[in-house]
């Protein structure tokens, strides 16, 4: 039973993420069967400009606090939460996604949701709103084609991409959360 509902699942989102616009932001989702370090992730992805994409994974909450990783800047250790892990590309940055326009220099994702990997900026969040903001070690990044081909691989289902998952206190649930979500959806729950 639970195969044919994965298999159910599966066609009508897989089907959908095929007809996708990529040229915005997406979530996605990844298939129970997909195995590796994306294994029951959820990713914000945007388009990147000339067929590029990235993202962050947003429920891989490490164990590092920020204030591991700079014992020397004092206000890092108001930062309640833990590091998350972006993703493999650029692991050694920091970046910093604020629920409001964190000035220049930064980069909307969608809505009010902003990035930034500047480190004056990210230690301008962290000094004056420290716990407004969470804090991704690396990104996910697909050249030219890639986020196409994995779509048309069925490796993700996709959803509207929405701010509040980027703030969510338990991300470690996110994903079996979605799975439902999903799952009700397909059913027109």
């Amino acid at each position: 039973m639970k195969k044919l509902l994965i298999g159910f699942l599966a066609a009508g989102a897989i089907g959908a993420a095929a007809a996708q616009d990529l040229d915005r932001p997406l979530l996605l989702v990844a298939v129970p069967e997909l195995q590796g370090p994306y294994n029951h992730t959820a990713l914000l992805v945007m388009p990147a400009g000339e067929g590029k994409h990235f993202g962050f994974i947003v429920n891989r909450a490490t164990d590092v606090k920020l204030s591991t990783l700079f014992p020397e800047h004092a206000p890092s250790a108001k930062v309640v939460d833990p590091v998350y892990f972006g993703g493999p590309e650029r692991v050694g940055s920091i970046f910093a996604v604020v629920p409001r326009d964190p000035g220049r220099p930064s980069m909307r994702l969608f809505g009010e949701l902003y990035v930034t990997s500047n480190a004056d900026a990210v230690d301008r969040i962290i000094e004056s709103t420290p716990n407004d903001a969470r804090y991704f070690a690396g990104f996910v990044g697909w050249q030219p084609g890639e986020l196409a081909a994995e779509l048309e691989a069925g490796y993700w289902y996709v959803a509207e991409p929405d701010a509040a998952l980027f703030f969510r206190h338990d991300p470690g649930t996110l994903w079996d959360d979605l799975m439902q979500r999903l799952e009700a959806r397909r059913r027109g729950i």
